[in-house]
C-alpha cells in the first residue's frame, strides 16, 4: 500500500497539468478574437483617414479662369505674342509674352504695348488701333490677338457647368467711319435684353474729345433703356450718334435682337 502513493501522486500531478493545459486552450480563442478586432482597427481608422483628404482635394478644386496664348507673329523688327486671361467669356487681361526688343524697339516696345493690351480688354476683339510709331508692332499684335480669339472660342464654348453662357453673350458691333473718326458699340445681352452697352472706339482729337464725353455715356444709357437702336442723337453730336446707332444694331443683329 505504501509503494502505490507515488504512483498516485505521479498520477494526478500529470492530471492536474493536462486539465491545467486544456484549460489554457480553452481560454486562449477567447482573447484572441479581441485582439485580433484590437488589431483590424488600425487599418479602418487609416483608410478613413485617407478619404478624408480625398474628399477635401475633390471639393476644393476651383473653376479658375482660363489662359490662352496666340501664335507668334513675326515683324520686321522681332515676334510678337499674345496671352489672353478669359473669365465669364470676357477678356479680362491681356499681355504681350513677346515684343520686340533690342535698340529703338525697346523704347517702341514700351510705348505700344501697355496701350495695345488696354484696347484689347476693352474692346474684347483684335479690331484695335494701331500705335502711332509703332505700326509694326501693332500689327503682330493684333494678329496674335486674333490667333488667340480664334482658339477662346471653342474653350468657352465646350465648358461644361458655366452659369448659363447662353443667356449672357458680350457682342461687338462693325466699326463706323464717321467724319471724325470711327465709331464702335459692345453691348452685353442677358435674357434678351441689353444690360450694359459701351463705345470701344469714338472720335477722339481736339473738340472731338469734348463732344465725345459729352455724348457717348448718353447713347449708352439710352442704349440699355431702349433696348434697340431707335435712339435719339444727342445735340451737337450728330456724326457720333449716327455712327453709335450704326454699330448698335449690327452688334443687335449678330445677337439676334
Amino acid at each position: 500500500m505504501r509503494k502505490s502513493h507515488p504512483v498516485r501522486r505521479v498520477v494526478l500531478a500529470t492530471a492536474a497539468t493536462v486539465s491545467a493545459v486544456v484549460l489554457l486552450l480553452s481560454l486562449k480563442p477567447a482573447s484572441d478574437p479581441a485582439a485580433a478586432s484590437a488589431a483590424g482597427a488600425a487599418p479602418q481608422q487609416t483608410a478613413a483617414g485617407q478619404e478624408s483628404p480625398q474628399g477635401g482635394a475633390r471639393g476644393a478644386a476651383p473653376a479658375g479662369s482660363g489662359t490662352v496664348t496666340g501664335d507668334a507673329a513675326q515683324t520686321q523688327y522681332g515676334a510678337v505674342q499674345v496671352r489672353l486671361t478669359v473669365s465669364g467669356g470676357k477678356i479680362t487681361k491681356a499681355e504681350a509674352v513677346q515684343a520686340p526688343k533690342g535698340g529703338l524697339s525697346d523704347q517702341k516696345t514700351q510705348l505700344a504695348v501697355p496701350k495695345l493690351n488696354q484696347e484689347a480688354v476693352a474692346a474684347g476683339t483684335a479690331d484695335i488701333d494701331s500705335v502711332s510709331g509703332a505700326t509694326y508692332t501693332s500689327e503682330g499684335y493684333r494678329k496674335s490677338l486674333q490667333s488667340a480669339l480664334d482658339r477662346m472660342k471653342p474653350a468657352s464654348s465646350g465648358t461644361p457647368g458655366a452659369a448659363g453662357p447662353a443667356q449672357a453673350r458680350t457682342v461687338t458691333g462693325k466699326t463706323v467711319q464717321t467724319q471724325y473718326g470711327p465709331v464702335q458699340v459692345r453691348i452685353t445681352v442677358s435674357g434678351g435684353k441689353i444690360t450694359e452697352a459701351a463705345a470701344v472706339q469714338a472720335p477722339k482729337g481736339g473738340l472731338s474729345d469734348q463732344k465725345t464725353q459729352l455724348a457717348v455715356p448718353k447713347l449708352n444709357q439710352e442704349a440699355v433703356a431702349a433696348g434697340t437702336a431707335d435712339i435719339d442723337a444727342v445735340s451737337g453730336a450728330t456724326y457720333t450718334s449716327t455712327g453709335y446707332r450704326q454699330s448698335l444694331q449690327s452688334a443687335l443683329d449678330q445677337a439676334g435682337g
